[in-house]
């Protein structure tokens, strides 16, 4: 039995029970569907197939930690690299985003099908840590130092806007996406107004306002 939203392809106990004709699904009602044929009209109930299932081994990395969780979803179900899901287990409640996905032995893919995957890498994005690159007012880049910012996955950073990030203050000089970002034209942006997200920021470049800061006082 073949089943889309509307229709669904069955045997007919009245015109044909031995292939396959085309129904209209009616309604559904305990735990069945009731079906009018479109060859002969004759509305009877069929019982659906349930849907196939597998359990996916899932790679969580946070922060430089990983951990294993598993995750059902129907068999038919196509992964791709981007994706972002909401993993649920008893330890951990978090959205995660598609990095690889490993159908073999040192084989990855783009996207398959759930049942032809062996593992799934992720990263969490509910809560990030961005890499941010400060070079002092003169640029001169051998002054330069980096920081960690621990923020909210969907905390935007902005070319040209100052930011701050406990005793340190800076201008958004340029931002570097990451790889498994999607909805982005390019891997660099440094025009004032860019904005990008953190769960989606490889690095963010940006001028020190802290001495600034400190001698408008």
């Amino acid at each position: 039995m073949t089943e889309t939203q509307d229709r669904l392809a069955t045997a007919c106990p009245s015109c044909s029970p031995d292939l396959e004709t085309v129904h209209e699904v009616l309604s559904p009602g305990g735990g069945s569907l009731t079906v009018r044929c479109t060859e002969c009209s004759h509305v009877h109930k069929v019982q659906p197939e349930p849907e196939r299932e597998v359990t996916l081994d899932v790679v969580v990395s946070q922060d430089g930690e990983s951990f294993t969780a598993n995750v059902t979803t129907p068999a038919d179900e196509t992964v791709e690299t981007g994706d972002e899901f909401l993993l649920e287990t008893e330890d951990v409640l978090a959205t995660v985003r598609v990095t690889s996905i490993e159908i073999g032995e040192m084989k990855r893919a783009e996207s398959a099908p759930a049942e032809e995957i062996k593992t799934v890498w992720t990263r969490e994005v509910d809560n990030v840590s961005v890499n941010i690159t400060i070079h002092p007012q003169d640029g001169r880049h051998d002054d330069s130092r980096s920081i960690t910012a621990y923020v909210p996955g969907d905390y935007e950073f902005v070319v040209g806007e100052t930011d701050s990030f406990g005793d340190d203050e800076f201008e958004i000089d340029a931002l570097v996406v990451r790889g498994d970002a999607e909805g982005y034209f390019r891997d660099r942006y440094e025009e004032p107004g860019d904005t990008v997200f953190a769960k989606d920021l490889k690095r963010v470049y940006a001028y020190d306002e802290t001495s600034r800061a400190w001698s408008a006082w």
